[in-house]
């Protein structure tokens, strides 16, 4: 809609990365110098660290556009909570290679046998993991394993691992995965951008759909922005995608430090209503789980299953017994109380009213 309204090709701010969008900040084009070493080494192990949303998957998708297809050969395997087995599935997978009812020996075998066709065609192999810290320990050996394909003194295999941040201690810190350090040749973490950068990145994306200064961003409007997003480009797309929808509702050819806010304010409204439907979501998950246990201890279950249904009524019934003892005994006290009261009560009035002899 807002694209339509500016006139603009396509929309600039999007969450899904999109390497056409690449931005080359600071901390982007270290990341990428280390990536090219890595390419030029061709061998061991480059890893990219960065928070989520810092734009390790646009990056890589810029390397990948910018790569000579004749001279190589790539593919990208994006990970969830994975075994060893399965991430060599999908490291076969991704080169192309059948993986339907192969065991692990099969498919080493068809992964060796690929990369040296590749050698011998004049063509390197690159691996790009992203999401590497959902790999468990014996996975990211087994990719060390595949670094060990040699032809002569070539590897045949250079590995990237892209990771959050909890990923650079897992990899420096974990004993087992001493032998994947030795072959570790750079690492890079990304940081958020700088202001000026924000900046830019903002100006750069509405450059490349044809953006014509409409609308005008003010320059307290992108300090607002900035200050929101601390330069970090998913949380720019996410607001600058607001404020762009925003500015054509309103029909606003220029967007200032109190558009950014308003939207700021509605996106913050968004955010608390979703934290607490997912809160009161988890209250009911745990009131389940305690109704659950009660039930289990009980002798049955609240979905109706399993259990002793004679002894959970007869437990209950044992329970409601003690219970009308206790709630018997509170009426007594609470009356015995009350009497003792209006005793001492009487008997106060009864001194006020005598007479002083």
């Amino acid at each position: 809609m807002y694209a339509e309204f500016y006139n603009l090709s396509s929309k600039p701010f999007q969450l899904t990365p999109d390497p056409r969008f690449y931005y080359n900040s600071s901390t982007h084009k270290k990341a990428m110098a280390y990536l090219t070493y890595g390419l030029n080494q061709g061998e061991g192990f480059i890893i990219i660290t960065g928070d989520i949303g810092a734009g390790k998957t646009t990056l890589v998708g810029h390397l990948f556009d910018e790569l000579d297809r004749d001279r190589f050969v790539a593919c990208k395997v994006v990970t969830t909570q994975i075994g060893a087995d399965d991430t060599l599935r999908m490291v076969a997978a991704g080169f192309g290679l059948p993986t339907e009812g192969a065991d692990k020996a099969t498919l080493l075998l068809r992964i060796e046998q690929y990369l040296r066709a590749q050698y011998r065609a004049g063509k390197r192999a690159l691996l790009v993991i992203d999401e590497a810290q959902n790999l468990p320990t014996r996975a990211l050996e087994e990719l060390r394993m595949l670094s060990n394909f040699q032809e002569g003194e070539h590897a045949l295999l250079q590995s990237f691992l892209l990771g959050q941040p909890e990923f650079r201690e897992k990899w420096a810190l974990d004993p087992e995965l001493e032998q994947l350090r030795q072959r570790v040749i750079a690492t890079h973490h990304l940081e958020p951008m700088t202001a000026e950068e924000t900046r830019g990145y903002i100006l750069h994306r509405l450059e490349l759909v044809g953006w014509n200064n409409d609308p005008h961003f003010s320059e307290e409007a992108f300090s607002a922005i900035y200050k929101y997003t601390n330069g970090v480009p998913r949380r720019l797309n996410s607001l600058c995608a607001r404020i762009m929808l925003y500015g054509a509702i309103e029909e606003l050819r220029t967007m200032s430090a109190e558009v950014v806010e308003d939207v700021i304010a509605d996106l913050e409204r968004d955010n608390r209503a979703a934290s607490a439907k997912l809160q009161d979501a988890s209250q009911l998950s745990q009131l389940k789980h305690k109704l659950d246990d009660v039930a289990a201890t009980a002798g049955f279950r609240s979905n109706g299953t399993g259990g002793d249904y004679g002894a959970s009524l007869d437990e209950i019934s044992r329970r409601l017994d003690v219970l009308e003892q206790y709630v018997r005994m509170h009426d007594q006290t609470i009356k015995q109380a009350l009497d003792l009261a209006a005793k001492w009560l009487e008997d106060s009035g009864e001194q006020h009213d005598k007479p002083a002899e």
